[in-house]
């Protein structure tokens, strides 16, 4: 979905479309009912679509009038934003960013990967998409990662990292506080925990260790 300034919420969730013929409301639903949402470059759209996100990426439904629509699983949102041009921009509310599990900052591409990108546009290179797996794989995927083992010891790491960012001073990182506008919220716990569940499912293992942790936290607290 291309995120523009005259993107309404109705063109994201669906409305109700009055039909004469029949003298009542029905639901068209939105393009937000599918697997995989990119919102390509999100802060160009204003805060009431940005908001329309919300239910979406955290409870999985959707409500249209008054009726509520759960979302077909496997449900992810991505989206991207461009960090330089500012102009006809809405900044992302600090709640709306928080729904988002990690924030990857991407920069230029290396020479190699370029002249990729270079060679396939001046060729006209079309490449065949081939399916990775099925919806159904994915979610035994998720159902395996959700198996894997964290101590006590590695979720109170975590706790601590979380809190040290809301409380510096009481970990003797005092120079850290100016640097600081809010510490993370709880669903940072969570989400590194998840996260570096899933790190250590794609290194192979069965169990989840401090560097794992220390592997993803910075896209979860970004």
């Amino acid at each position: 979905i291309q995120f523009t300034p005259d993107l309404l919420p109705a063109d994201l969730i669906g409305t109700m479309i009055y039909n004469p013929r029949e003298g009542s409301f029905g639901t068209r639903k939105g393009p937000i009912f599918a697997n995989l949402i990119l919102a390509d470059e999100i802060n160009r759209a204003p805060s009431k679509v940005q908001s329309a996100l919300l239910e979406a990426m955290q409870e999985h439904q959707v409500t249209i009038g008054d009726e509520t629509y759960p979302l077909e699983e496997p449900f992810l949102v991505l989206a991207t934003q461009n960090p330089i041009e500012q102009e006809g921009t809405y900044p992302l509310p600090e709640a709306q960013v928080d729904r988002f599990m990690l924030k990857v900052v991407v920069d230029y591409p290396s020479k190699a990967d370029e002249r990729k990108v270079v060679d396939a546009v001046l060729d006209d290179i079309r490449r065949e998409l081939q399916p990775v797996l099925e919806p159904s794989q994915l979610q035994e995927i998720k159902q395996t990662v959700a198996t894997i083992y964290m101590d006590d010891k590695v979720k109170d790491y975590v706790l601590d990292i979380v809190a040290a960012t809301r409380r510096p001073e009481e970990f003797r990182l005092k120079e850290l506080k100016p640097l600081i506008q809010c510490g993370a919220s709880p669903r940072a716990s969570i989400n590194l925990c998840l996260a570096a569940r899933a790190n250590a499912f794609l290194s192979g293992r069965g169990y989840v260790t401090p560097q794992d942790v220390k592997d993803i936290a910075f896209e979860v607290l970004r």
